[in-house]
C-alpha cells in the first residue's frame, strides 16, 4: 500500500470484554502483509481498526445484532448514530433504553439483519451509549428478569426478553461517549482522545462525537460487515480466492470474564474454531491467527505462539477476582509456522 493511503489508527467507541487493542500490533505483525483480512467475531474491531495500511479487501462477522448493526449504521450514517449517541449519563434512561433495545429494538433488528445493507441509527446511538454508562456483562443480552409493566419495574424470572438493573457507571461518569481511555476501569465515558472538558458546550460535545464517527465511517467504507455464523465469512470466495489472507480467529475463550458475542462463554464454539484452523493450517494463502487462553488449545508443534498482557478490566479493582487477574497474564495468539514471526510490546515469541 502507498505512503498516501496509510490511514490513522483507531479504536471502538465502547469498551468491550476481551478486546484486542493491547493485542493488535502483534497480531498485524504475525499476519504480515496480505490482501485481504476477515474477523469473524468482529466485536471491537480492535485489530482491523489499529491497521493504518489496511488490505484490498476487509470482511468482518459478529453474531450479536447490536455489534453488526453498530457498525454498519457508523459506516453508512455516522451523523445519525453521533445524534442518538450523545447523551448524558442517566440511570432512568439507561434502563428505559435498555428494555426498549431488548424488546422493540431485538424484534427491528431480527427483522432486518437478513439484508446485508440494513442498519438502525437509533438502535446503534442507544446501543452504545449504554454500553458505555453499564458496568460488566448483561448489556443488552435479554437475560435479566426485570420487565417493564405499567405498574413500574417487576422482577420475573422465566418471562421473555427482560434486563438486569443497576447503577450506571459513577466513577468519572461525567461524559457518556466520551471517554478518554477505552479500559473499563474508565468507567462511563465513552470514546476518543482529548475529549472536551466539562462545561465545554452542547454543540461541542455533539461536534467532537460526530468528528469521531465520521473517522470511522472514512475507516470503514470498503470494510464488509456480516451477522451471522462464524463460519460463513471463512469460504474459499471470501477468504484466499482473493489472495494472501489473514484471518483473525477471536472466539469466546470459554472461561473467566469475557462475554464478547451472543450466548456468552461457549466452550464449544472455541473448539470448532481451533479444529478449523488446524484443519486449514497447511494452506499457504492463509495467515491464521488464533487467540485464546495458555493451556486452551492443544496447537500442532509448529504453530507458533506468543504471549501478551491484558489489562485486566474489572479485574484490576476487583479484590475478589484473583482469577481475573490470573488470566491477563494467560493470554497467547497462536500463528501458523508459515506466518510472519510477530515483534513488539509485551512479547515473547516460542
Amino acid at each position: 500500500m502507498t505512503p498516501e493511503a496509510k490511514t490513522a489508527a483507531l479504536k471502538a467507541p465502547f469498551p468491550w470484554f476481551g478486546g484486542k487493542s493491547r493485542a493488535a500490533r502483534l497480531i498485524l505483525d504475525g499476519i504480515g502483509p496480505i490482501q485481504n483480512y476477515v474477523e469473524p467475531f468482529g466485536g471491537s474491531l480492535a485489530v482491523l481498526l489499529a491497521n493504518t495500511s489496511p488490505p484490498t479487501f476487509e470482511t468482518v462477522n459478529d453474531l450479536d445484532r447490536y455489534i453488526a448493526n453498530f457498525w454498519r449504521a457508523v459506516k453508512h450514517d455516522p451523523a445519525g448514530v453521533a445524534e442518538h449517541a450523545d447523551w448524558p449519563v442517566n440511570e432512568a434512561d439507561l434502563e428505559a433504553r435498555h428494555y426498549w433495545l431488548v424488546s422493540t429494538g431485538a424484534a427491528q433488528l431480527a427483522a432486518g439483519m437478513a439484508s446485508p445493507d440494513y442498519y438502525d441509527v437509533k438502535i446503534a446511538g442507544w446501543w452504545v451509549w449504554g454500553q458505555c454508562c453499564w458496568i460488566g456483562r448483561g448489556w443488552c443480552d435479554g437475560q435479566g428478569p426485570w420487565h417493564a409493566t405499567p405498574e413500574g419495574w417487576k422482577k420475573i424470572r422465566d418471562s421473555g426478553r427482560g434486563v438486569n438493573r443497576q447503577l450506571p457507571h459513577m466513577g468519572n461518569s461525567r461524559r457518556g461517549v466520551n471517554r478518554q481511555l477505552p479500559h473499563m476501569s474508565d468507567s462511563g465515558l465513552g470514546v476518543i482522545r482529548q475529549p472536551p472538558q466539562p462545561g465545554s458546550s452542547v454543540q461541542a460535545r455533539r461536534d467532537f462525537i460526530l468528528s469521531y464517527m465520521e473517522q470511522l465511517a472514512n475507516r470503514l467504507r470498503s470494510v464488509r460487515v456480516a451477522c451471522g455464523d462464524w463460519r460463513r465469512v471463512l469460504t474459499p470466495t471470501i477468504t484466499f480466492k482473493l489472495g494472501v489472507t489473514g484471518v483473525v480467529l477471536d472466539p469466546p475463550y470459554g472461561e473467566g470474564d469475557i462475554d464478547y458475542t451472543v450466548g456468552g462463554n461457549q466452550t464449544s464454539v472455541a473448539d470448532e474454531v481451533r479444529d478449523w484452523a488446524i484443519a486449514n493450517g497447511d494452506n499457504p494463502d492463509l495467515r491464521i491467527a488464533l487467540c485464546g487462553y495458555e493451556g486452551r488449545h492443544n496447537m500442532p508443534g509448529d504453530w507458533r505462539v506468543a504471549e501478551w498482557r491484558a489489562t485486566g478490566g474489572y479485574a484490576n479493582t476487583a479484590k475478589n477476582n484473583k482469577q481475573g487477574n490470573v488470566n491477563r497474564h494467560r493470554e497467547r495468539v497462536w500463528f501458523l509456522p508459515h506466518c510472519p514471526k510477530p515483534t513488539g510490546m509485551l512479547v515473547e515469541v516460542k
